[in-house]
């Protein structure tokens, strides 16, 4: 036996020193393993942490406004990564583009300067892209989550998911703030259009979809030139608020929180998205952006994720009661709580001092800074930014807002379209409407606005109205002119007919309408919501947007023969006009390809599409959801008249 230990001894010393002086032999050669791609993932990161100074682990826990750094003279705000080492940036929601080749072009010159620093940790570019690359000119705008729930395809979902990926990428863009996974329980939310469906089984059948289409089916990216990084937004229960309001408290059980909110997470975090977003919103009165027991010992221990947590916009500012009440306090509370990279649009420089001295004073443990650093790094190794930090934008953009993508959107807004009512009576359809007849009217200013029929979160952060034409752009980044692709319902209408018909457009109906075209075959009138986003968005009515109840009164009301199309991201208020109104249909929000939604109203494709949400009677019913105990719809969760 002593043999036998004296040999192990032995080995052990021989392997200690062959390591040790491999490991410098290796060192003389200038091998540095973060920097070999053949090494494990896991290895690199811990290589690269120990090399990393405070000030440059805390660099990588900031994400700035893109803004910041003046393009095209990259010598204004090239210290936010010279100096301060910032670790990502995001294009805010007024950001509309410019050429492809410009945009890559920034993100290489960011990156060129990200790269230069000692370690040459390379930049993570991110971008709000919730229907598609929303903010940036010309690309393809899907219908909004609410519209893909009523799909209920998955296979479609997956396709969106990778366009969006992949047009996003054209325009050297790394990771996208989608999906959103909230389980909206309220339509009253102001962000209710972002949710699948108030089921969080649909809502789990969408997430894995979308999930597979952005990132590929892998953990973080399976394949970097056409796939991004996602971020399962928002952690957690933000579509459960008291009276749906945004950013507001939700109080439930742990049955309601584990069964109905928090699922979508966990199957994120099977699926392995790159990062999580916690929700401006509270839960059971503690704010999500301090809530430790949620981010760090359920989302992390017990979940075992292993990506990075992202604040919101500001989001570490509303911990405190006003905003920035204490922001010491707030970055303190948000970063033991969990968060690993803060969001700090402009103050970057404040909040990494105040988080300096947080760290240096030992109110935030080292060991805590280096989990962020951790999660934020293995992101990027997972990506392939080390090896590939440039973008490549010309090989993808003869892709970008290609008619192929364009198909697969069209496609979309024709699955997503439910009827509601096709009738007063069985024996008086009106759908599928007839393409030859001497005359039809269409009415309703929501008929011919590519910005109302697209919604919030599209160029800008509350959406536009019209055309797209007088959007306030960036004049340094030579933006395109002109107004954004895609066909208005109304167009769709028009191509859709036969030439032969007269196509009267009524944008805002009067008494005489009726009169006027009393000839008219029937009337296809276009109401419903103007855009908005997040707490403008929230109603206490859910009544459409004027003049839509009167183009109602002034057409389906005075005896026209007519069919209601709604523009909408949410159930509205109609019980009152459902009587004498002959067929109601649903668009939801569907963005650029309004041609799908002339697809089946005329009967090229077939209504297959089933509401993802409960259509209630009256806003004192709410929230309502399938499987209450007092459920008395005007229209229940999963109906749909298909044809």
């Amino acid at each position: 036996m002593a043999g036998v230990r004296s040999f192990f001894l032995f080995a052990a010393i021989a392997l200690l020193f062959a390591g040790r002086y491999g490991d410098a032999t290796a060192a003389a050669r200038g091998y540095i393993k973060y920097k070999d791609p053949k090494a494990a993932v896991e290895e690199r990161v811990e290589d690269l942490l120990t090399r990393m100074t405070l000030p440059e682990k805390l660099g990588q826990m900031c994400q700035v406004d893109r803004f910041n750094f003046s393009y095209p003279n990259p010598s204004i705000g090239q210290e936010i990564f010279t100096k301060y080492m910032i670790g990502s940036v995001l294009s805010n929601p007024y950001d509309t583009g410019a050429s492809i080749a410009k945009r890559v072009e920034l993100a290489n010159t960011m990156q060129k300067l990200s790269l230069s620093t000692r370690l040459g940790i390379p930049l993570l570019y991110a971008i709000d892209a919730v229907h598609g690359h929303n903010t940036f000119i010309n690309a393809t705008i899907f219908p909004h989550n609410i519209g893909l729930g009523a799909t209920r395809d998955p296979e479609l979902v997956k396709k969106i998911g990778a366009i969006t990926a992949l047009e996003v990428r054209a325009t050297g863009i790394a990771q996208a703030f989608a999906p959103c996974v909230a389980v909206c329980r309220d339509p009253r939310w102001g962000r209710c259009y972002e949710s699948y469906s108030e089921d969080p089984k649909l809502v789990n059948l969408m997430t894995e979809s979308i999930m597979d289409g952005l990132q590929g089916n892998a953990p973080y990216v399976a394949d970097f030139k056409t796939k991004l990084a996602g971020c399962a937004k928002h952690f957690v229960g933000d579509g459960g608020t008291i009276d749906g309001i945004n950013e507001n408290n939700t109080v439930v059980d742990n049955a309601t929180l584990f069964n109905v909110h928090m699922p979508p997470f966990e199957l994120a975090v099977k699926k392995g998205i790159a990062s999580i977003m916690a929700s401006y919103s509270s839960l059971n009165g503690v704010k999500m952006h301090a809530n430790r027991a949620m981010l760090t010992d359920y989302l992390k221990d017990t979940l075992k994720f292993q990506g990075f947590v992202i604040s919101d916009w500001l989001g570490i500012d509303k911990i405190t009661t006003p905003p920035r009440a204490n922001y010491t306090y707030s970055i303190e509370a948000s970063i033991n709580a969990g968060i690993d990279m803060v969001m700090v649009p402009w103050e970057y420089k404040e909040f990494l001092e105040k988080l300096t001295n947080l760290v240096n004073g030992g109110y935030i443990p080292m060991s805590r800074i280096d989990d962020a650093v951790r999660r934020v790094l293995r992101v990027k190794f997972s990506l392939g930014l080390f090896e590939n930090p440039f973008a490549e934008g010309s090989s993808l953009a003869t892709e970008f807002g290609s008619e192929e993508h364009r198909e697969v959107a069209r496609e979309a807004v024709r699955k997503s379209m439910v009827l509601l009512k096709n009738g007063k009576t069985d024996n008086d359809k009106i759908v599928p409407l007839p393409k030859k007849v001497k005359k039809i009217v269409v009415a309703g200013a929501h008929a011919n606005n590519m910005g109302w029929q697209c919604g919030g979160f599209t160029l800008t952060w509350q959406g536009f109205n019209g055309t797209g034409e007088n959007i306030s752009r960036n004049k340094a980044m030579n933006l395109p002119t002109g107004k954004t692709r895609g066909t208005t319902i109304l167009e769709g209408i028009m191509k859709t007919v036969d030439a032969t018909t007269e196509v009267v457009y009524v944008e805002e109906p009067n008494q005489n309408t009726a009169k006027l075209h009393a000839d008219a075959a029937y009337t296809i009138v276009v109401v419903g919501e103007a855009p908005y986003a997040e707490s403008q968005g929230d109603s206490t009515t859910l009544n459409m947007a004027a003049p839509g109840p009167d183009t109602i009164s002034h057409t389906c009301a005075s005896g026209m023969k007519c069919l209601v199309v709604l523009v909408t991201g949410r159930p509205l208020m109609i019980e009152a006009y459902i009587d004498f109104i002959d067929a109601v249909a649903v668009a939801w929000l569907p963005g650029t390809e309004g041609q799908g939604v002339a697809d089946v109203l005329f009967g090229d494709h077939p209504f297959t599409g089933t509401l993802p949400r409960t259509w209630m009677k009256s806003v004192v019913q709410l929230p309502m959801n399938v499987g209450d105990s007092a459920y008395d719809p005007l229209f229940p969760f999963g109906f749909g008249i298909t044809n």
